[in-house]
């Protein structure tokens, strides 16, 4: 079942806000609930997100009915590269070096960033090339 665009964007943009606060204060606490809410929406897709759940319950009541959708594959295969990259940030955070937890969280932040503000999910584009990729292979 196609979900509503606007979710996965909320998201983002709530992602952003985090990211951009680990980025100031480079706290890894927050750097490892942002990785929670990454493990939770690769897992049981965008929806089941704390921030796809904000978005359910708390935002969408309050907007228009939904005019575009989008396939959960794509959205849920960005929350698994979102969690790649947040858990290598977080290593880089506590346990070193701290270049890395940077850097990981610098390249999730554009990526959400990305999303939030243009639509242009990153995560789910790699996702349709590695599908069209996989499709000509076999």
């Amino acid at each position: 079942m196609d979900i509503d665009v606007r979710g996965p964007r909320f998201g983002a943009a709530v992602t952003t806000v985090v990211l951009a606060a680990v980025l100031v204060t480079a706290s890894a606490w927050l750097l490892a609930w942002q990785t929670l809410a990454f493990a939770l929406g690769a897992a049981g897709g965008v929806g089941r997100s704390p921030y796809g759940w904000l978005f359910r319950t708390a935002v969408r009541p309050r907007l228009g009915p939904p005019t575009e959708f989008e396939p959960p594959e794509p959205p849920r295969f960005a929350q698994a590269v979102g969690l790649l990259f947040a858990s290598l940030g977080l290593v880089g955070y506590t346990l070193g070096p701290e270049w890395l937890g940077l850097t990981a969280t610098g390249v999730a932040l554009a990526a959400a960033f990305l999303n939030a503000v243009f639509g242009y999910c990153l995560g789910c584009e790699a996702f349709l090339l590695l599908r069209r990729v996989t499709v000509r292979a076999e």
